[in-house]
């Protein structure tokens, strides 16, 4: 089992990842300091498994991973084979006893995520280890094969991350003794909550205002620039026919218009290279306007997946080379 460094943008920043050294002597420094101030950490069993959005994905996932190796589970509410696969994850954390966590993921909401970590198909389970994510399975598999990878898993993080899991209280409730209090909030963090719950409400014209507002007070602020591409692109496709879409940039490779709206919709379904190359190619045939109008909208794209992306490095060389 090999990790792998997976570059991420925004909330969903992986680019910033530290070496297994690092992220080891950070792990035991954070459990001194817990020893330090006179508390084991203890959690309740219920904090074993959690519900995870984009918003708070580097808290729940990231952040989290540099104490306790976190397992995501993708799933669908349509998804068959998730239903009996995610009981059965949630009753392993539980057994495990705080070995690892079990954050769930569901795609529909949270398509991002999908995208970032290259979902194909689901159920899909991944896991974060000190900020290195590393591929388990894909599909239904049986309780012994799963439990072989999660003793890996637990066998990797302790041997090459110095991470032994988390206390665990059967009779904690809620917040753990001793937690610290809530950091006070800073001056854009309720705008940017507004923003990610028109989001979530799909009112994509109210989010993409919400940041709108930040970044005219803050221009160089990094979460909003990256929530305005995602809530504009979700803006685009909102209300698109897909079949009627591709079926124009399949008919007519030299309307530019279909070619970025099928672009926009390669894109919000995961498929980034597709999107990129599709506008590559447009800018490789047209010129004037409509090669700006191509151009640009590649940019954006570029802005929604994260100039660390090794698919946006890829891509912008293509610009260059069919530009100059």
């Amino acid at each position: 089992m090999q990790p792998r460094n997976m570059s991420m943008s925004g909330v969903v920043d992986l680019a910033a990842v530290k070496a297994a050294g690092e992220a080891k002597a950070k792990a035991e420094h954070a459990r001194a300091e817990a020893a330090r101030q006179g508390g084991g950490g203890a959690v309740a069993p219920s904090s074993l498994v959690i519900d995870v959005d984009e918003a708070g994905f580097e808290g729940d996932v990231l952040q989290r991973s540099a104490e306790v190796p976190v397992v995501i589970d993708f799933w669908a509410e349509w998804c068959e084979p998730c239903k009996q696969l995610s009981p059965l994850l949630e009753r392993l954390a539980a057994e495990y006893n705080g070995r690892f966590v079990l954050a769930k993921i569901d795609v529909d909401a949270n398509q991002m995520l999908m995208q970032q970590f290259g979902i194909q198909g689901i159920p899909a389970v991944f896991a974060v280890v000190a900020g290195q994510a590393l591929p388990l399975f894909q599909g239904a598999a049986p309780e012994a094969q799963i439990r072989q990878t999660l003793d890996q898993l637990i066998q990797v993080a302790e041997q090459r991350f110095g991470l032994t899991g988390i206390a665990v209280d059967a009779e904690a409730e809620g917040e753990p003794a001793g937690a610290a209090a809530p950091a006070p909030a800073g001056p854009y963090d309720a705008a940017l909550a507004a923003a990610v719950q028109a989001l979530d409400a799909g009112d994509f014209g109210g989010a993409v205002q919400a940041y709108k507002n930040v970044l005219s007070d803050d221009p160089g602020n990094t979460e909003a620039k990256l929530g305005l591409a995602q809530a504009e692109l979700l803006r685009r496709v909102q209300g698109m026919d897909p079949q009627q879409v591709r079926k124009e940039a399949a008919d007519d490779p030299a309307d530019v218009s279909a070619q970025v709206r099928a672009a926009d919709l390669d894109l919000v379904g995961g498929h980034v290279e597709d999107a990129f190359g599709r506008l590559v190619e447009t800018v490789r045939r047209t010129a004037g306007e409509d090669r700006d109008t191509a151009r640009l909208r590649l940019l954006e794209l570029f802005e929604v997946v994260g100039a660390e992306d090794p698919r946006v490095t890829a891509a912008r060389s293509a610009l260059a080379r069919v530009l100059f």
